[in-house]
This record gives structure tokens, C-alpha cells and sequence, in this order.
């Protein structure tokens, strides 16, 4: 090779090696771009980042975001090193280019959706997204659409990343081939593709070393102080990609014995009661995202506030309500296994799990075998959210949706058929069933993107938050529905249970941003003779409204649930939901567990924008919270993993 043939060799200007990089380097600086942009949106979900840790936080994303890119990009470094001069073709060029913005735009497009739909999950978006939508239900591309209509500002985010990836891509030229010895052509480009190889599996696995595995959500927690800010550092891609086809339910063994472990924490009730068992009717409401703080009964302390469900603020008068009541997470599809089932979500949706074939036992199978007629209602096309397929697994014996209603002139257009006229045909065909009947109703109209029906357009004033005029009218459809059933001979003997799905995404108060009030939620048994008016001060979660239930009811075989009979157990009253770490709630405190160890401890009933860890200053609390947080862990994985939801 003479002087000139390796200087031809040694420039960069054109070298297609080099435009491999920038691009790649580009594709990594959008990523970064997108990060920003997700924090500037939700910067008040994070109230305790400051410049210094956010900084740090967009130095640790590039470890994830090089994994995305990698993978993203995989097609495009493969076509990019193979040692042919087609590589230089202008067709073949122009396809890489196009392929590149199609497989980044992608990418790009999953982070800015999840600016919107951090809120309404408070996690990045992961694969179980794909099975969420999967149903007859709203489809994603739906969704997407109005989405972009609705929150056109993230749209518009997108326009600019895209537009500055052609402008900055454009400006990475490829020539060649730039050397004219073709043997040194040929043999540099075999020898760099092990070389790059090497390369791209060390970034894909997030290291080089033999005992480096590969780099997963979890490392996120390297480069933040709350469990919370790991959504800073994660993207979406990732976060999908890493999560496909993933169980994140692992066996674990905190306590050597499983009589220790009982000891701390024991799913299966034996009933122990003189009074028979009495057959009433049941019927529970799930309203879909009722937050608390819509409530005026609960919101007391706040100078004029006077909430936003009249109807619910006068019948908790006359019900058992809990001060502090709190929902086991943060998605619908959380909700019917928690509130009908005892069974709690941590991380990953119950129902979205293998562990959804698993046998169990709900407050539909348990009737059942005391004679009941049971029943579940949804508004929603039947199949949506999984609620078809569960309600059938848990045994109620009759699923009224969509289709049973058949009128889609009450059709809201996105969701499922309005809530008074639904409302009306629950009211309507609980008046043909036999008794003893249990059955359960799951709200529609309080959803994304919060209409009301025509009629009553003017009637809702609601107020700041879009979904208040939602809140508004659910709640008018609920008093039609017991104006209406207020009247049937099978009312009295009925006790009603009011609780929502989740939290809106909708907030109104800074406190309900803190994970104590992202779960806080109504839970309300109401009886009509008013035999049950009382305010309570003990913690209670969604798991422990179907052991209350039968508690209520003197239900005398053992069952299995998460939760506690609130009527009738001495045991300690608790709650736990699962927010990126584990979160447990007893007495006065909030516990944060990880998994391994206690992160974080508050005095959440006096501190209730959490802004003092007390955790140095409480040892014996936080030893007992942890044993008692690795005693549900453990009964919850272990059992879900060998299939032992049943009393034994």
C-alpha cells in the first residue's frame, strides 16, 4: 500500500464506519432529548430531584439508552459492515436512511407517549401493554390517535425530535469505498466485524465483564435516592423490550421455615364464629378512577372545598368508611382481583401473568356455593380489559357487558355504554335475579378523554381537573340507580360496597402526588337500616374488602385472601400496594422496601407530602415493617409460583 492508498484509507470524512457511529451517537442524544422532555412534563410526580441529581440521572440513561439504540439499530449496523460496496450504493443508502428514522421514530414515539401515560401508571410503559389492549375493548390505535389530538404538545415534541433527526443525520455523508487497495478493503472489513460485534454485545448486556449480567430495570436504582426517579432514568423501549415474555415473580426464601413464616403473615382465614352464616345480597361498585380527594366527606380539612360526589358524601354518613383506604395499584386491570379476590398486584398486573390460570378463589365462588346467583357488570365491549376472562375464572356465573346491553346508541364512542344507562340496566336486571345474589359493577365514563353524554353537557360544572364533570356525573348516575332500587323488596337485605379502581391520574392536591396519596381511594360498606355508620381510623386496602364481605356475613369455611376480615380478624390492620419498590402501611407509618431492604420510612398520616424519611431514627419499626413486607413477598411469589391459592 503506497502513502497515498493509506492516506485514502485514513480519512474519516465519508468513512462509512465513522457515519455509523454519529448516527448512532445521534439516535443516543434523541433518546437523552426525549428523557428531558419526559421529566419537564411530569417534573411534579419527582419533587425531590434537583439539577445536580437530574444531571446524574441523564448520565446514567445513556447506559439504557445505548441498549436501545443497539437494538433499534441492529439491522442498520449489520447492513452498514458487511464488506461489500453495496454499502455505498445510493439505493441502498437512501433505504438505510429510511430505515433508520422508521426504527428511531419508533422509538422516539414510545418515550413522548409515555410523557402522557407516566401519569396514569407512574412507571414506563412495559410489555404488559400489549396484552392490556389485546381485548375487544378501546385498541391502542385508538388511543393513540385522540391522544395526539388531546395532548398535541407532545405531538408537536415528537414533530421537532424527528425533523432534528433528518436535519442531523443528513449532515453524516457516506463515500467510498475510500481505499483503493481492495485486499486491505476486504480484510479491515472482515476483521472489524468481530471487532464491532465484540462492541455491541458489551452495550446490549450494559458491560464487558464475565460476571456482568445483562443490564436490566432494576439498574436504574444505581443513579437515583427515591425508587420513584428510576422512570427518569429508564426509557420506554427499553423498558418494554426488557420485559417481554417476563415473569418478574421470582421464589424467594426470607424465612427458613414455613411455620415462621405463617407466624408472620398467613393468607388462608379459618372462620371462627357462633353466629350462622346469613345469606344477604352483596353488591359492589369498582368506579373507575375515584380518588379520594373528589370527595367532600374526606377532604374536610381543606377550607371550602365541598368535593364532587354529593351522592357519596351522604351515604358515607350512613356507612363504615375509612380514613385511610388505599388501592392495591394502579391500573383497572388491578382492581377485580383485588377487590373480588384478595389477591393484590405487585409490579405486574395479576391478571397478565401465567399465574392468572392459577386456582383460586374469589367472593363469587364462595357464594356460589352457599346458594347465591352471582354476577359481574362492566360497560365496556366484553373482552376489554381481561374482565371477561377473569370474572369467568373466578366463577361468577353470569357476565353482562356491551354486547348483553345491546344498544349502542348509549355507546360513549370510546369506552363502553354511559354509566346512568348502564347503571339503569344493572338496577334493571337485579330485579330478576334469584336471592341470595352477589354482583359486581364496574364503572365506564370516568375515562380519558372525560365526556359527558350531550344531555348534560351544562348540567356538570365540575372544575379544573377535566375528569371532575365525569366524577359529577357518575356519581347523579349512582343516586338514580338508588332512587330506583331504594324501592325493590331485596334492597334492605342488601349490603352495598363502594371502592374505585385506582387514583385519577387528575390531581386536584399536592399530597395526593406522594405514593400515600396515589393509592388513596374510598372503600364504603353501606347497609340501609344504617347499622354500619362509623368512621374508621384503622388502614384498610382492596384486599380486604372480599374478607370483610364474608365477615359481614358470617361466612364459616377457610378461603384464601391477601387481606384481612375487617368485621371480625384482631389482626393488625395494614395495607401494601407495590409503586416501584414495595410499600407497606402500618400504624402511623409507610414503609418503602426494595425487595432486599427498607429504603425509605414516613410518618405518613401527619407527614402527607412525605418529605421527612424517619427510618435512622426508628430501627425497631423499620426491623418489624421489613419482616412483615418479606413475609407477604414471600407468601405472594412462593404461592403464586407452585399454584397454592386455595386454603390448604
Amino acid at each position: 500500500m503506497n502513502l497515498k492508498n493509506y492516506l485514502d484509507g485514513a480519512r474519516l470524512k465519508g468513512n462509512i464506519y465513522l457515519a455509523l457511529v454519529l448516527r448512532l451517537l445521534l439516535a443516543m442524544f434523541l433518546l437523552s432529548l426525549s428523557r428531558i422532555g419526559f421529566y419537564l412534563y411530569n417534573t411534579k410526580y419527582f419533587p425531590e430531584v434537583t439539577f445536580g441529581s437530574f444531571l446524574y440521572m441523564l448520565y446514567g440513561g445513556l447506559k439504557f439508552d445505548l441498549t436501545t439504540v443497539l437494538y433499534f439499530n441492529s439491522l442498520i449496523i449489520l447492513m452498514s459492515i458487511i464488506p461489500l460496496d453495496i454499502r455505498f450504493n445510493r439505493i441502498y443508502q437512501q433505504v438505510t436512511r429510511y430505515l433508520f428514522f422508521i426504527l428511531n421514530g419508533i422509538a422516539l414515539a414510545c418515550n413522548v407517549a409515555d410523557f402522557i401515560y407516566y401519569k396514569f401508571t407512574l412507571h414506563r410503559t412495559t410489555a404488559d401493554i400489549f396484552d392490556e389492549f389485546s381485548g375487544n375493548g378501546p385498541s391502542a390505535g385508538n388511543l393513540f390517535f385522540r391522544f395526539l389530538v388531546d395532548y398535541w404538545y407532545a405531538s408537536l415534541f415528537l414533530v421537532a425530535l424527528i425533523v432534528l433527526m433528518a436535519l442531523l443525520y443528513n449532515r453524516t455523508k457516506v463515500l467510498g469505498p475510500l481505499m483503493n487497495n481492495r485486499l486491505a478493503y476486504y480484510v479491515l472489513g472482515l476483521l472489524f466485524i468481530p471487532a464491532i460485534a465484540y462492541l455491541f454485545i458489551g452495550g446490549v448486556r450494559g458491560g464487558f465483564r464475565h460476571s456482568t449480567r445483562p443490564i436490566t430495570l432494576s439498574n436504574a436504582g444505581e443513579f437515583v435516592n427515591n425508587p420513584n426517579e428510576t422512570s427518569i432514568v429508564l426509557n420506554t423501549p427499553f423498558s418494554v423490550f426488557r420485559t417481554i415474555g417476563k415473569n418478574i415473580v421470582k421464589k424467594v426464601e426470607y424465612f427458613s421455615s414455613e411455620q415462621a413464616l405463617n407466624a408472620e403473615f398467613n393468607p388462608i382465614h379459618t372462620p371462627k364464629d357462633s353466629i350462622p352464616f346469613k345469606p344477604q345480597n352483596v353488591v359492589i361498585f369498582i368506579l373507575e378512577s375515584f380518588s379520594k380527594e373528589f370527595f367532600g366527606v374526606y377532604n374536610q380539612d381543606k377550607p371550602g372545598y365541598k368535593g364532587y360526589t354529593p351522592f357519596l358524601d351522604s351515604l358515607v354518613q350512613h356507612s363504615k368508611s375509612f380514613q385511610y383506604s388505599f388501592s392495591s395499584g394502579r391500573k383497572s386491570i388491578d382492581a377485580p382481583p383485588s377487590v373480588l379476590a384478595g389477591i393484590p398486584t405487585f409490579s405486574v398486573p395479576f391478571v397478565l401473568t401465567t399465574f392468572a390460570n392459577n386456582n383460586f378463589n374469589s367472593i363469587a365462588s364462595l357464594l356460589n356455593k352457599k346458594g347465591y346467583h352471582s354476577s359481574f357488570f362492566s360497560g365496556q365491549p366484553n373482552g376489554a380489559m381481561g374482565f371477561t376472562s377473569f370474572t369467568s375464572m373466578a366463577g361468577f356465573q353470569h357476565y353482562y357487558g356491551m354486547t348483553e346491553y345491546g344498544n349502542n346508541d348509549d355507546f360513549d364512542g370510546i369506552w363502553g355504554i354511559w354509566d346512568e344507562k348502564f347503571f339503569a340496566y344493572h338496577a334493571r336486571m337485579l330485579k330478576e335475579f334469584p336471592e341470595p345474589f352477589v354482583s359486581a359493577m364496574f364503572s365506564t365514563t370516568s375515562h380519558h378523554p372525560f365526556i359527558v353524554p350531550e344531555e348534560y353537557e351544562g348540567k356538570f360544572k365540575g372544575g379544573k381537573q377535566p375528569i371532575l364533570k365525569c366524577v359529577e356525573y357518575t356519581d347523579y348516575s349512582l343516586r338514580e340507580f338508588f332512587r330506583k332500587v331504594s324501592k325493590e323488596p331485596w334492597y334492605q337485605n342488601t349490603l352495598f360496597v363502594f371502592t374505585a379502581d385506582h387514583c385519577s391520574s387528575e390531581i386536584i392536591f399536592d399530597e395526593s402526588r406522594t405514593t400515600r396519596g396515589l393509592f388513596s381511594i374510598p372503600i364504603i360498606f353501606f347497609k340501609p337500616d344504617n347499622s354500619l355508620a362509623s368512621t374508621e381510623t384503622d388502614i384498610i386496602s382492596q384486599s380486604d374488602i372480599m374478607p370483610s364481605i364474608l365477615g359481614y356475613l358470617h361466612f364459616d369455611q377457610p378461603y384464601f385472601a391477601y387481606g384481612r376480615d375487617t368485621f371480625r380478624e384482631k389482626t393488625e390492620p395494614m395495607a401494601f400496594n407495590f409503586r416501584d419498590s414495595y410499600n407497606l402501611y402500618v400504624g402511623d407509618y409507610l414503609l418503602n422496601f426494595d425487595g432486599q431492604r427498607p429504603i425509605g420510612l414516613y410518618k405518613f398520616k401527619s407527614d402527607k407530602l412525605l418529605t421527612e424519611d424517619v427510618m435512622k431514627n426508628n430501627p425497631e419499626v423499620v426491623k418489624t415493617m421489613a419482616t412483615r413486607m418479606k413475609g407477604i413477598i414471600q407468601q405472594y411469589n412462593n404461592r403464586m409460583i407452585s399454584n397454592k391459592l386455595l386454603p390448604e
